[in-house]
């Protein structure tokens, strides 16, 4: 099969939550993938590719809004499309 559609560029900066102004429901239409530091990371919440830096969430600890605390690495980061 020829895949025809063109998958929408990966922005700097990304976040999963829908309230965020990084948030970008068009990109993860599709899987998108993270390394972080040459190792594949699944448990990223945002991401600054030029900043070089990842929010991951700090265990099973909450804010007082019931999102999980995050806490920021920082490091080299690579976003893909997973295929």
């Amino acid at each position: 099969m020829n895949d025809t559609t063109q998958l929408p560029p990966l922005p700097d900066r990304l976040s999963i939550d829908p309230k965020s102004p990084h948030h970008n429901a068009e990109v993860f239409k599709h899987p998108v993938g993270i390394r972080f530091n040459g190792k594949e990371r699944t448990d990223v919440e945002e991401y600054c590719l030029s900043e070089g830096w990842i929010r991951v969430a700090a265990g099973k600890t909450l804010d007082r809004k019931g999102r999980p605390m995050l806490i920021k690495l920082k490091g080299t980061v690579e976003a893909y499309y997973a295929v």
